[in-house]
C-alpha cells in the first residue's frame, strides 16, 4: 500500500473564516458541495479483555472515571470541540453556516450500535450545533448494524479461508508479523515493568472462526495491541504523567507503542480481502452522500472502520503524534465532493482529519487535516466519476 505523504493544514482556535477588507472577496476556486465524515468514537474507558488477563504489571493499573468501553467526560468535551471546529472548517468551504441550527435534512449523523458510538454522535452533535435538535440515527444498543459490523452481520459472502490466504500474503505471516515488532514488545515489557513476557501471548497465528464468517488472531500482537492502546488512552484522557504507563512512557513512546496497536488492523483490516468486506457498506454509503445525500453525513463508529475504508482506498493514515495507521479517539475520514468554479467540473477530495495526542490531552482546539492522494485518482482532486469507479471496485458484493 503507497504511504500518502504528509502535508497538513493545523488548525487552532484562531481560524478565521472571513476577512474583513474594503474589497469584495475573491471568488473561491472550489466550493464543498456535501461531505462524509466517518469518524472514531471519542476517549474512552478501557474495553473488557483489552489488557489480557495474565497481564503482569510492576503496580496495579490506574482506574478510570467511567464504567469499561464507555467515553469519559473528558472524550466527551473533546468530541464537542472537534465538532466546533470541524463545523469552522466546512463553512469555511461554503458547505455550512458559521452558526445557528442547520436547515432541515442538512446534517445527518447516524452512529454503530454500541453505547460509545451513540453517545459520541450525542457528543458531537452537541457541539457542531448547540443548543439544537439534532438526531443521532442508530439501531438499538447491542444489536449488529451491517454497515459497522458487516463481518458480524454476514453481510457479505465472507470467505476466512480466502481472507486468511491474504493476509499472510500482505503481512508475510504472523511469526514475521511479530517479529517485525520485536522492539515494541520490548519497551511495551519495560513500561508495564515485570521484566519480560509481560503480557500473555502463546503462538502467533491466524485462524477462522467456526462460523467461517470472521478471523481470530492469537499470539503476542493481539495482546500488546490492546495494551498499548490503554496507554495511549491513558495519555489523551489527561491521566497525571504518573499514571500514564506509571510514569515510564512519554508521548514519543506512546508512538513508537502505538504501532503495536497499528498491527492488529494489518491483520483485520488493511489487507486487500479484509478491506474489501470490513468496507462494503460503508464505502456503499459514502458514494451514495457524495452523490445525493445531506450536506454532511458523520457516520460515528470505530478504529476497525477508519482504517479499513483507507485500506480500501490504498491510503495510509498518517498524522501528528500517532503511528502510522493507528486512529486516535475521534479521527475521521473526510471526503468533500468539491465543484471547481470555473469549469464547474466536480471532484471528490478525501483527507484525514485528527487532533494530536497533546490537544485532546489539553482539551486543545488544533486540529490536523491531511490531504489523501488516493492511487489511481492522478491527484488530491479526484474526479467523482474516477472516484466512484476506485472505491466501488475495491468492495466486496453486498448479500
Amino acid at each position: 500500500m503507497k504511504l500518502s505523504a504528509l502535508f497538513a493544514v493545523v488548525l487552532g482556535t484562531g481560524f478565521a473564516l472571513t476577512g474583513s477588507t474594503a474589497q469584495s472577496p475573491a471568488r473561491p476556486a472550489f466550493v464543498t458541495e456535501r461531505a462524509v465524515l466517518l469518524m472514531r468514537h471519542g476517549i474512552r474507558a478501557p474495553l473488557s479483555g483489552e489488557v489480557p488477563d495474565g497481564t503482569r504489571t510492576a503496580t496495579p493499573w490506574p482506574q478510570w472515571s467511567v464504567a469499561e468501553s464507555r467515553v469519559t467526560p473528558h472524550g466527551a468535551r473533546a468530541l464537542e470541540i472537534v465538532a466546533g471546529e470541524d463545523r469552522k472548517w466546512l463553512a469555511a468551504k461554503g458547505l455550512l453556516d458559521p452558526q445557528g441550527c442547520p436547515t432541515a435534512g442538512a446534517l445527518r449523523i447516524a452512529s454503530n450500535s454500541s453505547e460509545r458510538t451513540i453517545d459520541s454522535g450525542v457528543d458531537y452533535a452537541r457541539g457542531f450545533a448547540p443548543g439544537c435538535a439534532i438526531a443521532v440515527e442508530h439501531r438499538p444498543v447491542g444489536t449488529v448494524d451491517p454497515m459497522f459490523e458487516p463481518l458480524r452481520a454476514h453481510a457479505t459472502a465472507f470467505d476466512a479461508k480466502a481472507a486468511i490466504a491474504d493476509i499472510e500474503r500482505s503481512t508475510g505471516g504472523m511469526t514475521a508479523l511479530m517479529e517485525r515488532h520485536a522492539r515494541e514488545i520490548a519497551e511495551l515489557d519495560r513500561v508495564l515493568g515485570c521484566g519480560s513476557g509481560c503480557v500473555p501471548g502463546g503462538p502467533p497465528r491466524v485462524s477462522g472462526e467456526d462460523d467461517g464468517h470472521g478471523i481470530t488472531l492469537e499470539g503476542p500482537i493481539r495482546g500488546t495491541s490492546g495494551v498499548a492502546q490503554v496507554l495511549l488512552l491513558q495519555y489523551v484522557e489527561g491521566l497525571p504523567a504518573r499514571d500514564v504507563g506509571w510514569g515510564r512512557v512519554d508521548a514519543a513512546g506512546l508512538k513508537r507503542l502505538g504501532a503495536l496497536h497499528a498491527a492488529l488492523f494489518a491483520v483485520f483490516t488493511r489487507p486487500p480481502y479484509m478491506a474489501a468486506h470490513q468496507a462494503a457498506l460503508l464505502g456503499r454509503r459514502v458514494l451514495q452522500s457524495l452523490e445525493r445525500g445531506p450536506k454532511l453525513d458523520v457516520l460515528m463508529g470505530h478504529d476497525t472502520n477508519v482504517t479499513a475504508l483507507a485500506a480500501a482506498l490504498d491510503v495510509d493514515l498518517v498524522t501528528l503524534g500517532y503511528a502510522t495507521n493507528d486512529v486516535p479517539p475521534g479521527g475521521a475520514l473526510l471526503f468533500e465532493r468539491v465543484r471547481e468554479t470555473r469549469s464547474g467540473r466536480a471532484f471528490v477530495r478525501v483527507s484525514y482529519r485528527t487532533q494530536s495526542p497533546e490537544a485532546l490531552r489539553s482539551g486543545g482546539h488544533a486540529m490536523t487535516v491531511a490531504p489523501l492522494r488516493v492511487p489511481g485518482c492522478g491527484g488530491e482532486l479526484c474526479p467523482v466519476a474516477v472516484f466512484e469507479r476506485v472505491l466501488s471496485g475495491r468492495l466486496a458484493a453486498v448479500r
